[in-house]
């Protein structure tokens, strides 16, 4: 049988000449971010969206009941109640597919079937750990941004790089559209600004990771001093982003604005003075190998283990877990993109996350028996279907194999935690996780 009969994908693993009679791995990427969800079952029949709510506190009480308005029969008190906020989980339907022909499939040099399932499985991984870092920087990157067009004279809009996080405001829990009756406080430059109104560019000019470019519209004047280009932008709800030497927005950054120990130091305060709860006794860091690499090279990381008897093997693994309240994760899938305004450099972000940080919601409805018959082949892992279907078609010799996975994620925010609650928290909408940006 002539190779060149055969699809032109199959034919470069067609056994001519001596090959090795099993295939070589690629590459593949290094995952972690699924890790910081809470996992929660979306149930059978009750829609696309899981709508849940998040109980708040009431702030303490210091001030003693005075004797005299201790009368009638409110004895003097008046009622107060706890808040609440709510997030929402949308699933969706996320397969791929494989096919394979099994008379094909004999002269090959071994088993595309054990190929296909492998390949399908870290696809399906792959997948649903990028959807859980979008979502995570989605959030977290929110109300963090800069002027992009300087001003010619004073006015109401302005334009800026990614309107995320200035889009919504939280009332009595809920989000709503940012509008002259749901206002949001942003500063500007130098000075602070009440917001009106969100649009977005028709041509998306964006530099941030998944960013949505747009313009802001104030109820004043913005001066020119605030609105001239690369000035930051923030809201009084924006989440928390650390960066060497307290630069205010990403193309501020210099090139000696490399990752030091200070920065995660800095962003595992913020994260207690939240009081958000740790994962498994440490948050979780997760750095690419550049970042991991400028951590090593840091004059304070060196010091603080030189002569420890943990040093060696600290070095040894270039990696440490548990460290100073952090567990290090390396991963490939961090954001890394070009510096705004500087030729030649790259901008990467870690990010550090408590638990809760994500919300992973799973369709329960997933290989249920009317969907997959007691005789199909279904196997469940880690909540993915892994679906091989038999041969349909005329002579009987294509099968397919593919997975599916029905579910979503969302970042909750923490809305109802503040300084009346918890003294030291921030304002920050979102307080599980902070990004730290530098130069590598």
């Amino acid at each position: 049988m002539g190779i060149q009969n055969f699809p032109t994908s199959l034919q470069p693993i067609i056994q001519q000449g001596f090959l090795e009679r099993e295939f070589q791995q690629a590459l593949r990427s290094k995952l972690g971010y699924r890790a910081c969800a809470d996992r929660v079952s979306v149930a059978v029949g009750i829609g696309e969206t899981l709508t849940k709510t998040r109980a708040g506190l009431k702030p303490t009480v210091t001030i003693p009941l005075v004797p005299s308005t201790n009368t009638n029969f409110d004895n003097g008190l008046t009622p107060t109640t706890w808040g609440v906020e709510q997030y929402t989980i949308s699933i969706n339907l996320y397969a791929a597919t494989t096919d394979l022909n099994v008379v094909t499939e004999r002269v090959g040099i071994a088993s595309q079937f054990l190929q296909n399932a492998y390949v399908n499985g870290e696809q399906a991984a792959r997948t649903l750990d990028e959807l859980g870092r979008n979502v995570l920087f989605a959030a977290y990157l929110g109300g963090n941004t800069r002027v992009r067009v300087t001003l010619s004279s004073a006015a109401a809009t302005i334009s800026v790089d990614d309107v995320r996080g200035f889009q919504n405001v939280f009332v009595n829990g809920v989000q709503q559209a940012v509008s002259s009756t749901n206002t949001m406080s942003v500063t500007v430059g130098s000075n602070v600004y009440t917001l009106v109104g969100v649009a977005i560019d028709s041509t998306n000019v964006s530099t941030a990771p998944n960013g949505i470019s747009g313009t802001l519209t104030f109820s004043g004047n913005v001066a020119v001093a605030d609105g001239t280009a690369a000035n930051t932008v923030t809201a009084s709800t924006g989440s928390s982003i650390v960066r060497p030497s307290q630069r205010g927005n990403t193309s501020q950054i210099l090139a000696s604005d490399t990752l030091a120990m200070s920065c995660l130091l800095d962003a595992v305060a913020k994260l207690r003075l939240n009081a958000v709860p740790e994962i498994n006794g440490a948050y979780n860091c997760y750095l690419d190998p550049v970042s991991a690499r400028q951590l090593f090279a840091d004059p304070d990381f060196k010091q603080l283990f030189q002569g420890a008897t943990s040093a060696n093997q600290v070095f040894k693994n270039g990696m440490t877990n548990d460290f100073l309240g952090l567990r290090f994760i390396p991963t490939t899938e961090a954001f890394v993109q070009s510096h705004p305004s500087l030729s030649g450099l790259m901008v990467r972000r870690p990010v550090i996350c408590g638990q809760g940080a994500l919300i992973e919601g799973d369709f329960a409805g997933i290989a249920s028996s009317d969907v997959a018959p007691a005789d199909s082949i279904v196997s469940m892992v880690d909540g993915i279907a892994m679906v091989t279907r038999e041969a349909i078609d005329r002579l009987q010799q294509i099968i397919a194999q593919s997975w599916y996975w029905i579910g979503g994620f969302c970042a909750p925010s923490d809305t109802t935690t503040n300084s009346t609650t918890v003294p030291t928290a921030t304002n920050a909408a979102y307080k599980r996780a902070v990004i730290v940006e530098h130069i590598g």
